[in-house]
Order: C-alpha cells, then structure tokens, then sequence
C-alpha cells in the first residue's frame, strides 16, 4: 500500500506544480489575444509552416502538406502529451490505483457518469444546431487544474480525496481517448495503416521481448506516429497505442541491485574514502566502479517509469502550457455578454457545471449506497458533491476535442469555435470556483494527516 501511495501522491504533486503553469499561460493567451497591439501578431504566428526535412522527406507534414505551427502543436506535441497520459494511465493499471478492482471501481463510475450526463445535457440543448456534434467537448476532466485548485486548500484536502479526483481524471483521459479515436478520424489511408500496423507490430514484440532501449520505442513511436498522421486516424491515438507497448519490468530487481551496488562499494578502500572526502581526480578503476553503479540504477528503472519521469517536467511545464497559450486565445472584442448564456456556450457551461456534478456525484453515491465501493478516506457527502463540481474543469481536453470539432478553417465554424472556447473557459472556471467555495466551507481548518511516503 506504501508504494502505491507513493506514487499516487508523487502524480498528485506533478499534475498541480503544472495546473500552476497552465492557468499562468490561459491568462497571458487571454491578455494577448485582446491587446490591439499583438492582436493580429498571435492570430498570425500559428500559421506559419514549419518543417524537419531530410531531403525531399519533410517529418513535419501532412499528405505532403507541411504542418502549420498550430497543426504541430495539437498534432505533434499533443501526441507526446498522449503518450505520457497513455505510460501514466498503464502504470495505474499495473501498480497504482488501477490496479485493484475495488479501490479502482468508485472513480471508474463516478468517470463513466462524468462523461455521461454532459453529453446528455449537451446535446438537449444542441439538438437540431450546426453545433450539435460537439457533444463531446464538456466531457473532459483537465487534472492540472482540478488538483491546482485542491492544492490551493492545500494540506486540508484528505489524501483520498485528491486520489479519488486523479484516479477519475485518469479514467476520464480513457475515456476522451477513445472518443477521439472513434469519431474524430478521417477517410482511411489503408496502405498508411497497414504500415502503422507494421511499426506497431514491432513495438509490441519488443515489450514482449522486454527489449529496455528507450530509444527503440521512441524510434518507432515516431513512424507510428507519422504514418497514423497520414493514415487519416488521430496521430494523438499513436502516443497512446506507443505507451502501452512500453516495458513496465527492469533489466534488474531491486534485490539484485541492491547487490551489485555493496559488491561495487566493497572495492573502495578505507583510504579511498579518505581521499574521496576531498576533490581529486579519481583513479581509472574508481571510474569504472562508479559507472558500474550508474549502469546499475539505470537498469532497476524501468522504461515505463523512466520515460514517465522524464515527460512530467517538459508536459506539464512546456507542451500543455504551449497548448492552452496557442488555443486559449479567446478574442473578446466582438463578444456580447448574451453570447455566453446562448448557443454552443451555453450548453458547453451548462454540461460542465452541471452535467460534471451530477454525473459524478449520482453515479459515486449509487456506487457508495449499493456497497460496491467505500467512501474515500477522510472523504463525506459533502466533500465528495464539491469535488465532483471541481470534475467540471475540462479545460486542456475540452479545447483539444473544440478543436477537432469546429478548428476547419471554415469562418462560421470559427465564430463557433471561439464561442465554444468562451463556454469551456468560464465553465471551467465557475466550477473551479464552486469547488474551491464548497471544499473551503466542508474541510476541517487544520491540515490532514498524510501517511507517510
């Protein structure tokens, strides 16, 4: 239980440190877009084309068409993204939260109803519209966010709530992947396919195989990738099939690490020691020794967890921040205040607030009734109906899924596209605001007891 509590809370800590930034880029995006000074500076700046040739091969293209800095953000960038939800989401299925049935079960409901009653109240509202088929935008948890706003309570917020709020999240990707991969996909390039079917192949008999070269599964990831971009399926799917392939066993137990590491140290001498408490140049066989225990640590981590460490940092602080900086720019000038509360908007505010609350806290409170699962340590009625307001911030997956819905170059898609962007920022917002109120007024003044990693 020590461990995977350990790594829920180290999840925790990297999704909030990152909400910090994403909230950082929204707000400069927002300042930005509407300064008439940069105004047209930042519409202009994503269209520019950008390329990585070799020859007459240019990675960075689509059909031969090469990729605008927009299209290499959400296409490019957001599939390393992916990929890191995809390494996150199996390493929860193997050791994490994911990973027992019963402690799984009360997030895993409480998703599928998060999903659920935001497209139902979407689409009562969008029935009949152009807008009608982005059912699906309201559907998203960002984890960012949602645990940027828990850490504002900081340590008052019960160690089982914030795991029951990631592990929901984390069900909640799933769920947004699937749906990106079953309706958000063009005309089918067969040959493109099969070849990705190749590479995939590949990767699959080299986790099998329990080839540890990071390398290799980046190499192929990226033909995947490429060869999904042409195949007409989403490429953002690639990072995720690519994740799932990547050895979660090292070369190494960490008994027989253990072991290496004092038969190494074993070869130091009392008078190395002594020599090493100054700084002096150390001898050949002192390098090789020391080598030796580098080769060693390397060979106890895993791929998964080694790529998953290595992501967190340029995800969270480089990419989603990158994405919503691009995508959040909502411009202001035109917008009546009307426009909020009607229209595409109105039922993408309506199916966060609302539908996210309902959904998650009916779905959690069935589960918890009907005994199939617990409550959530430190966890009661109250808590759990505020945090089941914070799912409702959908903020990074909700512009993604916008994005894909209404990003067709096409003006009066456009103007929907920017109103549907308004609805995803001040729904996102009322319900990280109505989260953070009903959370203050239910959690106890002092900080929690955590247990101890």
């Amino acid at each position: 239980m020590a461990s995977e509590f350990f790594i829920s809370k180290k999840t925790i800590k990297n999704h909030t440190n990152g909400g910090t930034v994403l909230m950082a880029a929204t707000a400069l995006a927002l300042m930005v877009v509407n300064i008439p000074f940069f105004h047209d500076f930042y519409n202009s700046l994503w269209i520019h084309e950008i390329e990585l040739r070799v020859g007459d091969f240019n990675l960075f293209s689509h059909h031969g068409k090469p990729m605008s800095i927009m299209d290499f953000i959400n296409d490019a960038l957001m599939a390393v993204f992916f990929f890191s939800v995809g390494l996150e989401i199996k390493r929860e299925i193997l050791v994490g939260e994911l990973s027992s049935f019963r402690q799984a079960l009360l997030p895993i409901v409480g998703a599928v109803g998060g999903m659920i009653a935001p497209v139902v109240i979407y689409f009562l509202l969008a029935r009949g519209t152009d807008y009608s088929h982005g059912a699906a935008i309201p559907m998203a948890t960002d984890i960012a966010f949602s645990l940027g706003v828990l850490a504002m309570l900081g340590k008052r917020v019960p160690i089982g709530l914030k795991i029951f709020l990631t592990t929901l999240a984390v069900v909640d990707d799933i769920g947004g992947i699937l749906v990106i991969a079953i309706f958000y996909s063009g005309a089918i390039d067969y040959t493109s396919l099969l070849w990705a079917a190749g590479g995939f192949t590949i990767l699959i008999i080299g986790g099998l195989a329990g080839v540890q070269l990071k390398t290799f599964y980046v190499t192929f990831g990226i033909m995947v990738w490429f060869l999904f971009l042409q195949s007409g399926i989403h490429p953002t799917i690639a990072g995720v099939l690519v994740a799932f392939c990547v050895p979660a066993n090292p070369v190494y137990a960490p008994k027989k690490y253990i072991k290496t590491i004092r038969k190494t140290l074993s070869h130091f001498s009392q008078d190395d020691e002594d020599k090493l408490e100054r700084r002096s140049i150390l001898s050949k066989a002192q390098i090789n020794w020391l080598k030796e225990i580098e080769s060693a640590s390397d060979k106890v981590i895993s791929p998964l967890q080694d790529l998953e460490d290595t992501l967190h940092p340029v995800v969270n602080y480089m990419i989603v921040p990158l994405f919503a900086f691009a995508n959040a720019g909502i411009w202001l000038g035109d917008v009546q205040v009307s426009e909020v509360f009607q229209g595409v908007s109105l039922a993408i505010i309506l199916g966060l607030v609302l539908g996210k609350f309902l959904g998650i806290f009916c779905f959690s409170w069935l589960c918890i009734k009907m005994k199939l699962a617990p409550m959530p340590d430190g966890a009661n009625w109250s808590r759990l109906a505020a945090v089941s307001v914070l799912g409702g911030i959908g903020f990074t997956v909700s512009l993604f899924i916008a994005n894909l819905t209404f990003g067709t170059g096409d003006p009066y898609l456009s103007h929907i596209l920017n109103n549907a962007k308004l609805g995803i920022l001040v729904g996102s917002l009322l319900a990280g605001f109505l989260g953070w109120l009903l959370l203050n007024l239910s959690l106890p003044s002092t900080p929690q007891p955590e247990e101890e990693d």
